[in-house]
C-alpha cells in the first residue's frame, strides 16, 4: 500500500535512517533561492515574510486485502493469510511547509482489521512517520519532486517489527503556463527491514505513468498507471513466503485546491495486482493552523 502524495503545482533500520538524513542534506543542496524579477522582490518585501502553512495532514483509508498477500507501504506489513481481510487505517502527520518547495511532516497511524474469519479489531497506533517533501529541481514547465517516508512500527508481534523507508522520484511536465494539464512519470521504491532474522522482506519497485487536468474551479484529477515488482519475503525461516511478481498498478485522485494550490480535500483509489486486486480508497482532509 503506498503513498504518493500530490500537492498541486509544488510541490533504512538504523543505517536506513542515516541514508533517509543523507538524502535530505542533498535535497536541501539542489533547493537553490527562488528566482524573481525586481519587481517581485519588491512585492514580497512589502507584504512581509511569508509564513509557512502549517496543518495536520489527516487521512482516512480502507483496503481490502485478497488471501495470500503481503501489503508492504507506509506502514508496518501485514503478513500474507489464507484468507482476505480488510482494514481501515488513520494517519495525521504534523506539515510544515517550510517553502513553497520544501516540506517536513512527522506523525502517528493507528489501524483496525478485521479478516473472513475474525470480526473487527481494537483500533490500535501501530506506527510512526517521518518525512520530506521537495522539488529538487524546477526549470521553465518541468518539476522533479522527490518524496520519502520512514516508517517505524509499532505494537507489532513478537519478531515482527520493522522499519520501512518509501521513497517517490516523480517528474512532472506542465503543458500550459499555468500548469493546469500536464504528463506525470515516476518511479516509487519501498523496502522493509524486519526486526528479526527469521523475516526478510526484498525491496518493491513501481515505475508509472500519467497525467492530470485542473478545471479553473479548482478541482483537480490525476492518473498514475504503471508496474510494480515484488522481490518475494519469507517469514518465520520460510514457514510463510510471499511469491515474487511483476503486476500493473493504478492510482486515481480527485482533488480540491484553493487559489494557491494547496489542498483542500482529496479522494484517491488505488489498485494493485499482486496477482489478485489490493484495493485502498483514501480520503485525504488537511486541518489547516496556517494556510497563506
Amino acid at each position: 500500500m503506498g503513498r504518493i502524495d500530490s500537492r498541486g503545482k509544488r510541490r533504512r533500520g538504523r543505517t536506513s535512517l542515516c541514508g533517509v538524513a543523507l538524502g535530505l542534506l542533498v535535497v536541501l543542496g539542489c533547493l537553490g533561492p527562488a528566482q524573481g524579477s525586481d519587481d517581485d522582490d519588491d512585492e514580497s518585501s512589502s507584504a512581509g515574510p511569508r509564513q509557512p502553512n502549517i496543518y495536520l495532514d489527516y487521512n482516512t483509508a480502507y483496503a481490502i486485502v485478497p488471501p495470500n498477500t503481503l501489503a508492504i507501504g507506509f506502514r508496518n506489513f501485514i503478513s500474507p493469510i489464507p484468507v482476505g481481510s480488510q482494514a481501515v487505517m488513520l494517519n495525521a502527520p504534523l506539515t510544515v511547509d517550510l517553502t513553497e518547495r520544501f516540506s517536513l511532516y512527522g506523525g502517528i497511524s493507528a489501524i483496525t482489521s478485521r479478516s473472513d474469519t475474525s470480526p473487527w479489531s481494537s483500533m490500535i497506533v501501530d506506527s510512526l512517520n517521518i518525512g520530506f517533501n521537495a522539488d529538487v529541481i524546477q526549470q521553465d514547465s518541468k518539476t522533479v519532486t522527490v518524496i520519502s517516508t520512514l516508517t517505524r512500527s509499532i505494537n507489532s508481534a513478537p519478531g515482527l517489527g520493522s522499519t520501512s523507508n518509501q521513497t517517490v522520484v516523480e517528474l512532472d511536465y506542465g503543458l500550459n503556463e499555468d500548469q493546469t494539464k500536464g504528463l506525470l512519470a515516476g518511479t516509487r521504491v519501498t523496502a522493509v527491514w524486519v526486526d528479526s532474522a527469521l523475516a526478510k522482506v526484498e525491496p518493491a519497485f513501481v515505475g508509472y505513468l500519467g497525467g492530470y487536468y485542473q478545471w479553473p474551479n479548482n478541482w483537480k484529477l490525476s492518473g498514475r498507471f504503471g508496474i510494480q515488482s515484488f522481490g518475494g519475503a519469507q517469514i518465520f525461516g520460510g514457514l510463510i513466503r510471499a511469491k515474487a511478481f511483476t503486476q500493473p498498478t493504478m492510482r486515481i485522485d480527485l482533488e480540491r485546491m484553493d487559489d494557491n494550490d494547496n489542498r483542500l480535500f482529496g479522494a484517491t483509489v488505488e489498485v494493485s495486482w499482486m496477482p489478485e486486486p489490493l484495493v485502498q480508497f483514501t480520503l485525504r482532509t488537511p486541518l489547516y493552523a496556517v494556510r497563506n
